[in-house]
């Protein structure tokens, strides 16, 4: 896709005029703010890239909020074509059947998990909507939280196996809803870390 719009003259600043264009709904927003104000570290799993997520964080004043962005890097390359490259090593494939090649966002998760046990055990709060969170929704642990959008791929496939998520399940539909469920939990959460993949759903 990249190669075709470069083929028709579109460059990056032209693709950036386009992200900032995307909608993110203002409470999205606030409550991005509000999580990180609370000492949360918000942390980003997502199959899109890291020019897309950077560009509209950047845009919504959002980047600083994040400790970290999990996604598929991208670089500019000379003939300022923006390429974009795979999250996993393709030359040693990952084991997930869940997952695509590129990307498995459990793996991620248990790699987050491991690096946040200094200091005591930390709870997770998932938000996602994608079939590709699944997989990450199946390593949250008892105490842990997973909030899938209503009537999107993730909540469909959870209705369908719920007695194989550990995690406590918090549904959700429009800005309001997650703004409230997600302030509601971190509140009541001594102990905070939220994982967010936003990069499905915060156009929306």
């Amino acid at each position: 896709m990249m190669l075709e719009l470069h083929s028709q003259g579109k460059t990056p600043s032209d693709i950036v005029e386009c992200l900032q264009k995307a909608p993110i709904h203002p409470r999205i927003v606030a409550a991005i703010k509000s999580a990180h104000t609370l000492g949360c570290d918000l942390r980003i799993i997502s199959d899109a890239n890291q020019f897309f997520i950077e560009m509209i964080l950047e845009h919504h004043d959002l980047l600083g909020c994040f400790s970290q962005i999990n996604t598929n890097r991208t670089v500019v390359d000379e003939e300022k074509r923006l390429r974009i490259f795979p999250y996993h090593d393709l030359s040693s494939p990952h084991d997930c059947n869940l997952c695509p090649s590129n990307m498995c966002k459990g793996l991620v998760i248990d790699q987050i998990r491991a690096s946040a046990t200094e200091g005591g055990k930390r709870r997770f709060i998932y938000l996602g909507d994608g079939s590709g969170d699944f997989c990450p929704t199946l390593r949250l642990s008892k105490g842990d939280h997973v909030m899938p959008r209503r009537d999107y791929p993730l909540w469909k496939r959870i209705c369908s196996n719920q007695t194989l998520v550990k995690a406590k399940i918090h549904e959700w539909s429009n800005g309001e809803e997650l703004e409230k469920i997600l302030l509601h939990l971190i509140n009541k959460t001594t102990t905070k870390e939220i994982t967010i993949d936003n990069g499905n759903y915060l156009g929306h």
